[in-house]
């Protein structure tokens, strides 16, 4: 008989699965270049593709150790009716973070008002489908949304969850807008708050992480993503500092595997401060799991079990086989 490890599955707290679609075909350019390969992806789905392609994606989330999703959608009511059925079928825990969106993008983006929204949203609750309240972004929601938005989460006791400081040309489009910096503006909008999660921050100075941290909300890293779209090293050592909480996400699903997310987490830290353990092993698994499903509002999610007879765990000591897998496994170790 095979022997087992039993972990709390990983949860995925960001992720964009119609974007895996996009993997091996946007090499080259910057991020800009990347976001409109990716907008014309989305101009062209219905929802009978993503009901299919998403149980894929679903399927090898789950292949990887992830038992839990938290899917940051903005295609349409319709298609997100479709990836909570995908989830369904691919037996994964699912939160649908339904993504406000007032400018920008593309049409089928783009919600009239906030109270359009707000229709939506209530329809998808009604229908058994667990949601976060989703502000896109600064870019794509103005100040008076923010206000509405958050006003409504804390009402219904949801999370929010909301892109913040990914790239250097939002925080100075925002700082012309509103004379504020991203995080600035979400505090001061009422979007900080203790179910709050900031996706990347990777640009988020002092201030902005004091800001964070008073406010008792967690970041959401995706290394491997920030990595493959160039948007720099996410600030993990002065995240660790003041004690905020940090979970995962596969984002663009570039690559989906945990233990690769987390590994970065800490190999950033090292590079940053020229230091080793600046996240324990056992924080790393906490934020693979627990601040993740804590950042969805989810207490029960599966376990996932990991094969200690795995080649990659060959000869390691039995003391040493949570540190073993962080950092010398892949998703495949997951049965």
């Amino acid at each position: 008989m095979t022997e087992r490890l039993t972990l709390p599955g990983f949860v995925n707290a960001h992720c964009h699965a119609f974007q895996r679609a996009l993997r091996g075909r946007t090499e080259g350019g910057d991020f800009w270049a990347w976001r409109e390969s990716m907008l014309d992806l989305a101009s062209c789905l219905a929802p009978g593709q993503v009901r299919k392609d998403y149980v894929d994606v679903y399927e090898e989330l789950r292949a990887a150790g992830y038992t839990a999703v938290g899917e940051f959608h903005y295609l349409g009511f319709d298609e997100a009716v479709a990836a909570a059925e995908a989830a369904q079928e691919a037996g994964i825990a699912f939160v649908l973070l339904y993504a406000a969106y007032a400018r920008g993008g593309l049409d089928r983006f783009r919600q009239q008002s906030v109270a359009e929204y707000l229709r939506q949203l209530e329809s998808l609750r009604e229908r058994g489908i667990r949601v976060g309240v989703a502000p896109h972004s600064v870019r794509a929601c103005p100040r008076a949304w923010l206000e509405d938005l958050a006003r409504y989460a804390e009402q219904e006791g949801l999370p929010l969850h909301v892109h913040a400081d990914e790239h250097p040309r939002e925080i100075e489009e925002c700082l012309a807008e509103n004379g504020l910096l991203p995080i600035e503006l979400l505090a001061e909008t009422g979007c900080l708050g203790p179910h709050t999660t900031v996706v990347h921050a990777t640009h988020a100075d002092d201030r902005e992480l004091d800001l964070i941290a008073a406010a008792g909300a967690r970041v959401c890293l995706c290394p491997t993503t920030e990595a493959n779209l160039g948007d720099g090293f996410a600030p993990i050592e002065r995240l660790c500092e003041r004690g905020i909480g940090i979970c995962i996400g596969s984002d663009s699903n570039v690559r989906i595997d945990p233990l690769e997310e987390l590994r970065e987490l800490e190999g950033i830290a090292r590079r940053r401060t020229g230091k080793r353990g600046v996240l324990s092993v056992s924080t790393l698994l906490c934020c693979g799991a627990d601040e993740g499903a804590a950042a969805l509002g989810v207490e029960r999610w599966p376990d996932v079990e990991a094969d200690l007879e795995h080649s990659s765990l060959a000869g390691v000591d039995p003391g040493d086989v949570h540190a073993a897998l962080v950092f010398g496994c892949a998703a495949e170790v997951f049965a």
